[in-house]
């Protein structure tokens, strides 16, 4: 057993049922979360540990069970210690959804319209008991961009007209998700599970659901930080999806919107990644996600945002992906 695990997780086991078990740690991300596989004989499950005060497992525990009521596939909640920061898990194998595709990648139309299809399926149920996805949030989160992005590129800027033009390009997006759906805001090819079946989808990662516009999962899947998804594939996919909706011209308007939103924030989540909390891995994904940026911003829906990027980004960063960035 590792000597960095803390001294609660014998007995949380042990009371699960699990004593005795081996732990074996799994690779992290960039989170405060981590993961473990727990075996035992021929059984086996998922330890996650969410160490406050950094973590709090409630939200998952709460989303979890929610998305099992309405028929989705999340993982069994197995025994858990919220206030210790430890969930026993169902163990949905080692088949995500990312590295399946890198193995068989002639199978990645139909993996991706029985992604859509959870989608589908979750936008039919009414949303969950989740705090609305407003403006106020769209506007913390698109302001990581300034906050982390624009000093590492010595970028002096004016945050005033930064929101102000996210609020013009938003505002009209808004009565559109009222009564809105259930968002899982993460959702993704390194977050969906294969269970035995390329149909049948696990779902990971969803402790931050919201209830917004149902064309935000959308975006978070088809214009992927880390994974190509080509042009292709995705107007495919978003007219899977569509399929009989009343307002094609506006969704797609939205879906630019969400889109330019999600991307500015993740640019700036991965430099924070870089800057504060030393993981510089993240920066090799910012050109894919800045040219999925520039393609959003193209939209006439984006056009406040376009004109700020005009204004405030050179033009050479914005053809170099993003720029460099100095250690």
């Amino acid at each position: 057993m590792s000597a960095n695990l803390p001294e609660s997780i014998e007995p949380f086991l042990a009371a699960a049922g699990w004593a005795g078990a081996g732990i074996e740690p799994l690779p992290g991300d960039a989170s405060f979360r981590r993961y473990f596989r727990i075996r035992k004989g021929e059984q086996t499950a998922m330890l996650m540990h969410a160490p406050p005060p950094n973590e709090d497992p409630a939200p998952f525990l709460r989303a979890a069970r929610w998305l099992d009521h309405s028929g989705l596939r999340s993982p069994i909640i197995l025994h858990e210690a919220a206030a210790q920061g430890l969930v026993l898990l169902e163990d949905f194998g080692e088949v995500r959804m990312r590295d399946y595709l890198d193995a068989w990648p002639g199978d990645e139309r139909e993996i991706y319209a029985a992604a859509i299809d959870v989608l589908t399926a979750l936008h039919n149920v009414p949303p969950g008991p989740f705090t609305a996805y407003s403006l106020s949030e769209y506007q913390r989160e698109t302001k990581l961009f300034i906050d982390w992005y624009c000093p590492a590129q010595n970028l002096y800027v004016d945050g005033q007209s930064w929101a102000e033009a996210w609020e013009e390009a938003l505002l009209p997006l808004l009565g559109r998700q009222r009564p809105g759906v259930t968002v899982l805001r993460d959702y993704h090819a390194e977050n969906i599970m294969l269970l035995g079946a390329l149909h049948k989808q696990g779902l990971l990662d969803f402790q931050d659901a919201l209830v917004g516009h149902p064309a935000y999962d959308l975006v978070s899947l088809l214009q992927d930080a880390r994974r190509d998804v080509a042009p292709e594939l995705e107007a495919e996919m978003i007219e899977h999806y569509l399929k009989g909706h009343p307002d094609r011209d506006t969704f797609l308007a939205d879906y630019a919107r969400l889109g330019a939103q999600r991307n500015a924030k993740i640019v700036g989540i991965f430099v924070r990644l870089w800057k504060r909390d030393g993981k510089p891995r993240y920066l090799s994904l910012i050109p894919r996600v800045w040219a999925l940026l520039e393609r959003d911003l193209a939209h006439p829906a984006l056009a406040p945002v376009a004109r700020w990027f005009d204004a405030n980004v050179p033009a050479a960063l914005r053809e170099a992906g993003g720029g460099e960035f100095a250690a």
